[in-house]
């Protein structure tokens, strides 16, 4: 199966399914003698498992981080390193209603039609559980973009009709999120969304929402020319998130309302002769490359396709069924979505910040 790699020069490839018995993840190009934190890695990964609260899924998994690659002594070595995660906690038994029909709007019939079959445990391959592998190699990228003190902090901005206020570039209100169980930075909005989850999950129905994501200390300069702008290595990574249905940088579609006198971002300068803008309605990067202004962006998440309602779909020979969906499924993917945007988001500035580096002296 292709399509399991992404980067260039911070390159990392996932593999497994979701009820197979491990998955992982092989990162290549990782710098040598960078000290890797393995109990960094295993909180990132923690933050993103399931179980942790009512408004996730029931899944216990413990997510241990097995290295068995690329590192000694604590340091990496210039190798690649490979990272297992066991799945211990897969119940397939539940999935057997699934063998031949498809889940309206999940990835069932597209992988039968592209492939000729498909891993109806759990989903295989489309399955969330694999982002826990892309959350341990950003977690490795994050230990090297923090050598810049390049610091990623994703927040859950809107859940359903739910929003909370828009202090989205403050960076004090950014880091409030890891307080509730829903990851949104104003507590009494936070309340809000566990309520409203909750009433969704009671209905055995799903929901949708939008994670916010702010990037500070990004230097000016990353980002190709063209065809591998920052952008779009960004929309690349951002995009290839299951659930994610939208994605936009700075003022996004909001753009397209405004005229250039309102919309540019105007230069300045401070007294150590550092160049700004008043404004940042580019959201960091400009042609492409980031201009050193922080950088921020939306991702809009569609609601669980698996929900418990009956509904009526399709088997693989046509014909009509009603299918009752059994099994642990989160009722809402964006609070445990946030520290996987900042995965991906991590291993894009990676790569771009050894691109960079690789053309100047």
């Amino acid at each position: 199966m292709a399509g399991n790699s992404i980067g260039d020069l911070f390159k990392i490839t996932t593999f497994g399914e979701s009820h197979g018995p491990y998955i992982g993840l092989v990162i290549d190009g990782c710098p040598s003698q960078l000290s890797i934190d393995i109990d960094f890695i295993q909180e990132e990964l923690n933050r993103r498992s399931p179980g942790q609260s009512s408004v996730s899924s029931e899944r216990k998994e413990k997510d241990q981080v097995i290295v068995i690659s690329g590192v000694m002594e604590g340091k990496s070595t210039g190798a690649p390193i490979a990272i297992l995660i066991e799945n211990q906690d897969a119940r397939t038994k539940d999935y057997d209603n699934l063998k031949d029909v498809f889940r309206p709007s999940h990835a069932d019939y597209t992988y039968f039609v592209k492939y000729g079959i498909r891993d109806y445990r759990g989903g295989g391959r489309s399955s969330a559980r694999e982002t826990a592998a892309r959350v341990a190699g950003g977690a490795v990228a994050k230990i090297f973009l923090n050598q810049y003190n390049i610091k990623i902090h994703a927040f859950t901005e809107s859940i359903g009709p739910i929003s909370c206020e828009q202090k989205y570039l403050n960076l004090a209100f950014a880091k409030e999120a890891e307080k509730n169980a829903v990851r949104c930075p104003d507590k009494e909005t936070a309340n809000k969304m566990v309520e409203f989850i909750e009433k969704i999950k009671s209905e055995g129905d799903s929901c949708g929402g939008v994670i916010h994501c702010l990037v500070e200390n990004l230097p000016a300069g990353l980002g190709e020319p063209v065809f591998d702008k920052l952008s779009a290595s960004l929309a690349h990574a951002i995009m290839g998130i299951n659930a994610v249905k939208g994605f936009e940088i700075g003022s996004g579609f909001r753009a397209a309302t405004m005229t250039g006198s309102e919309h540019n971002d105007l230069f300045t300068s401070n007294e150590e002769g550092s160049i700004g803008t008043k404004t940042n309605f580019s959201g960091g990067i400009q042609g492409g490359i980031s201009n050193g202004m922080p950088l921020y962006f939306r991702a809009a998440f569609k609601p669980v396709s698996t929900i418990l309602k009956t509904q009526t779909t399709l088997n693989s020979e046509g014909e009509e069924k009603t299918l009752q969906v059994k099994g642990r499924h989160d009722p809402c993917v964006v609070p445990r979505a946030v520290p996987i945007v900042e995965a991906m988001t991590a291993i894009a500035l990676a790569d771009h910040l050894l691109k960079t580096k690789a053309y100047k002296t």
